[in-house]
């Protein structure tokens, strides 16, 4: 009964993060799950700690990233990256098309997708606005869709990359070597068919005189730190030294430099980070170690192994397409926890390791659910004043999910 009672409280638990029902927020149902997992005894505090603590580098990467992306929000960083694409249109909205999808895989690619859904958005809709732009949404997908689909061109670019491989992260350049051409297909693919589905709205003229606002020096000293942050970061990995660390330091010391340059308060800052992904993400990593001790890691450990043993062609297909759809039923960071689980504990060949990952960083553009990543860029877009239907995005998804997975996949054999 103790394994039912586990997988009830976790099914409840993830579904609430998912559909968040009565608009009560997503760490609350994560923290209430991994409380009462806890509370009734159902796994003990120690292994809660355990839990929780293997998050560790989870914490410190974000929060690094956080900070470094709402100091950029602050000094209006990412508004004026937006401004000068816009700029650099002239006036045509299949270059202006081509240029903020640029700018989401550069920010995607060292900022991470969450900065990418809850920075770039915004600054976007900014951008389209002054451009006296009738229908915005083609310009406002790039944000949600590139956040997913550049998220593996780096170790530092999605945090699932760091909990599927925990300590066994690869080195900088063993990692370009396995996701350097699926990345490039990922990202070509994806606006290939972003363009096609959404070519029909790009005939609109656009505004081509765009007031470039001023960058302040401390918004100079942001963009800084942001590349200061991308070269620690890439030098760390390729010294096979964990990203958290690196990633807090540099994140905290370049907002404090930032709010003394600027004499500001810093609650200014502090209050514009979402907090709340901490404590949403330690309860996941809860929640999952319930999960494992009903045998669930060492279930599927065994059947990836039996098929890698098999066909390892069948197993690389099998764990990108289950993992990716996975992500929409569970979101990605509890599949993301148990794919690496199952990864860390078994021995499997190197590309059925990289096709779980693709499967779970470019699998949420499925579907709105799919990633943290996408929910932030849909509470992000409301308050643009813009909706998406949920099956309006799915049926986008379903078309640039599933064709780009089956190329980004057939690329990992190249």
């Amino acid at each position: 009964m103790t394994n039912i009672y586990i997988w009830l409280i976790s099914f409840v638990a993830i579904a609430g993060v998912i559909i968040r029902p009565f608009k009560i927020p997503e760490v609350i149902w994560a923290g209430t799950g991994a409380v009462i997992l806890l509370l009734f005894g159902l796994i003990s505090f120690n292994d809660g700690l355990s839990g929780i603590a293997k998050g560790t580098d989870v914490y410190l990467f974000l929060t690094g990233m956080m900070l470094l992306a709402e100091t950029a929000r602050e000094e209006k960083l990412f508004d004026w990256l937006a401004a000068h694409a816009t700029r650099m249109a002239k006036g045509s909205p299949k270059r202006l098309f081509f240029l903020v999808y640029l700018v989401g895989v550069i920010v995607t690619t060292f900022l991470s997708n969450d900065a990418t859904a809850v920075v770039l958005t915004p600054a976007v809709a900014a951008a389209v606005k002054a451009a006296k732009v009738d229908k915005p949404l083609p310009y406002l997908f790039i944000c949600a869709f590139i956040a997913n689909a550049a998220s593996f061109v780096l170790p530092i670019s999605n945090p699932a990359n760091l909990v599927i491989y925990g300590n066994h992260m690869p080195t900088l350049l063993v990692w370009m070597s396995h996701y350097l051409i699926p990345s490039v297909v990922s990202i070509v693919v994806t606006y290939l068919i972003l363009f096609f589905t959404q070519r029909k709205d790009l005939k609109e003229s656009i505004e081509p005189d765009i007031i470039i606002p001023e960058l302040s020096a401390e918004g100079k000293t942001a963009m800084i730190g942001i590349g200061t942050t991308a070269v620690i970061l890439l030098i760390s990995s390729a010294f096979d030294i964990q990203l958290g660390l690196p990633t807090a330091v540099t994140g905290v010391f370049t907002s404090a430099i930032v709010i003394l340059r600027a004499r500001k308060n810093p609650w200014a800052v502090i209050k514009g980070v979402s907090w709340a992904v901490l404590p949403l993400v330690a309860g996941l990593f809860v929640i999952v170690e319930g999960l494992n001790k009903t045998g669930f890691t060492e279930q599927l450990t065994v059947l990836l192994q039996q098929g890698a043993a098999s066909s390892v062609g069948f197993a690389t297909w099998g764990s990108g397409l289950i993992t990716a759809f996975a992500c929409n039923l569970m979101n990605n960071l509890p599949a993301g926890l148990i794919a690496g689980n199952v990864i860390q504990a078994g021995h499997v060949p190197e590309i059925v390791k990289s096709a779980t990952l693709i499967g779970i960083d470019l699998g949420p553009n499925l579907s709105m659910t799919g990633s943290l990543a996408t929910i932030l860029w849909l509470v992000a877009l409301r308050r643009e004043g813009q909706e998406v239907s949920a099956w309006a995005f799915l049926k986008l998804g379903a078309v640039v999910m599933t064709v780009t997975l089956i190329f980004v996949i057939a690329s990992l054999w190249i």
